[in-house]
């Protein structure tokens, strides 16, 4: 009796069992898989655990050549199957050279292939930015602005400073591990990013737009600093403005040839020597003329109508957040990114603030928008010399800058990139892309001759390209 009962619970069991699988089975043929035996529920276990083991001796290859330039040459590319199928139903893993995994490796201007810079040489980059050409209308917006305008050179420089840092962390995001990782590489991404979910392109595409239409007309603003300079120095000689702007712009063709920011930050270098010995020279001239300083001429008014002038001078001296993300993207430590940018800054507000004061004290309400007009000839000659060759080695930089940011967003999207790529498949640039570069150099001399007034376009350039609000209010909102 025992017997037949255990018979019978033992039928009704593997009875259930059976209608169990069958409808298992029937759900999963229904979704496309097909119900394994039991030997095959083996194996299937036995091949997880293998691929589960040759991914972990994969991650640790990874780890081991993490930050090496460049792999085995020998290696094979993994399967696409192995990458997509993940064990515990995770998500798919990005392929290799994806978009995800280029993202923070060169930054927006930089590239696996390009050469890092360290941090001092990001350093003169950052210099060359916010101690550039503009220093010489300072004691011009002096004149307007009084000691307001003195605060406003620490003001600037403290945000700009800040603003600056917070920038560079919506770059990164932690990860589910709490890391700290980059997931963006440009000022375009983050913008993308905050407007992401209802216009996911918009705001990059204002970004993009702002950001060439500064670059291009800080190149403008050097060519015009230049002829008006050369043209200053030396009044006998029968050659105009506009003609010592043809010739500078002459001297900046061969800047189409450059192809990453190392090179480009040797030109900072000397631009930032060059811009000390500009200091010393000015400096230790007013120091001469002590005796005659205007103090009484330094108001605590403001001319309302000519003060948004000197605010749109100081504030556009100390624009460089369209340099930052590729700076710190190409940087060999990012880690020194935040004490390079406390002495940049500060170092620029001591200099910026010592050479208005002591020029405006000097000249008073006799002070021109380049502040070299004032001086006499014998010394202008000199000091005019040294501010062309800063202005000339200034320019390779915005003009790098706008290159990338044009060739990014025309010719290096893909199947979106409105043009071919301006690279061969060895890396080197196509005639037709030298001839595009060179063409920028020559529109940047044609804006030049039609708009010679250094004051009124450093202001026009900040009021076309929101210069306040990419400096003020951009980044406070992203971060």
């Amino acid at each position: 009796m025992a017997t037949l009962l255990r018979s019978k619970l033992s039928n009704v069991a593997t009875s259930v069992s059976n209608k169990s699988q069958a409808k298992v089975s029937g759900m999963f043929a229904r979704m496309g898989f097909q119900a394994a035996t039991d030997e095959e529920a083996v194996g299937f276990a036995h091949c997880d655990d293998l691929d589960f083991e040759h991914r972990q001796g994969l991650q640790m290859d990874i780890l081991k050549t993490e930050g090496e330039p460049c792999g085995d040459e020998g290696a094979e590319p993994p399967v696409e199957g192995d990458i997509h199928y993940q064990r515990g139903g995770g998500a798919p893993l990005p392929p290799s050279g994806s978009k995800d995994q280029a993202v923070g490796a060169g930054g927006e201007f930089g590239g696996h292939d390009k050469p890092k810079i360290t941090a001092w040489e990001a350093g003169w980059n950052v210099t060359n930015a916010i101690q550039g050409m503009f220093v010489l209308g300072l004691p011009y917006a002096i004149l307007h602005g009084g000691y307001l305008g003195l605060f406003l050179i620490i003001f600037a420089a403290v945000v700009c400073c800040y603003t600056g840092k917070i920038l560079i962390a919506c770059l990164y995001e932690e990860n589910e591990d709490g890391e700290v990782v980059r997931v963006r590489d440009s000022y375009v991404a983050i913008a993308n990013a905050c407007c992401a979910p209802r216009f996911p392109t918009l705001g990059g595409r204002v970004v993009n737009v702002a950001q060439i239409i500064e670059l291009v007309m800080t190149c403008i603003l050097y060519v015009v600093v230049s002829g008006n300079l050369m043209y200053n120095s030396f009044p006998g000689l029968p050659v105009s403005q506009k003609s010592w702007s043809i010739i500078a712009t002459a001297v900046l063709l061969p800047c189409a040839f450059l192809k990453n920011l190392k090179a480009v930050s040797k030109f900072s270098l000397l631009c930032t020597l060059a811009h000390f010995v500009i200091n010393i020279l000015v400096i230790a001239y007013c120091l001469s003329r002590a005796r005659d300083w205007a103090w009484e001429k330094v108001k605590f008014y403001i001319d309302v109508k000519k003060f948004p002038i000197s605010i749109g001078i100081i504030v556009f001296s100390y624009t460089s957040q369209i340099f930052l993300p590729s700076l710190e993207g190409n940087m060999q430590q990012p880690s020194e990114f935040h004490c390079m940018m406390n002495w940049t800054h500060i170092a620029a507000c001591v200099l910026k603030g010592l050479f208005a004061l002591v020029a405006y004290l000097t000249w008073a309400d006799e002070t021109k928008e380049v502040i070299t007009d004032n001086l006499p000839g014998s010394i202008r000659a000199v000091v005019n010399i040294f501010l062309v060759a800063k202005a000339l080695l200034s320019y390779p930089l915005p003009f790098f800058a706008a290159v990338e940011v044009l060739e990014k967003s025309l010719f290096q999207e893909g199947s979106r990139a409105f043009f071919p790529a301006c690279y061969g498949g060895d890396g080197r640039l196509k005639s037709w892309g030298l001839t595009l570069r060179c063409a920028l150099v020559v529109f940047t001399l044609l804006m030049a001759i039609y708009v010679p007034h250094f004051a009124l376009l450093m202001g026009l350039t900040w009021s076309l390209t929101g210069g306040c609000p990419k400096c003020f209010l951009h980044p406070p909102l992203y971060f």
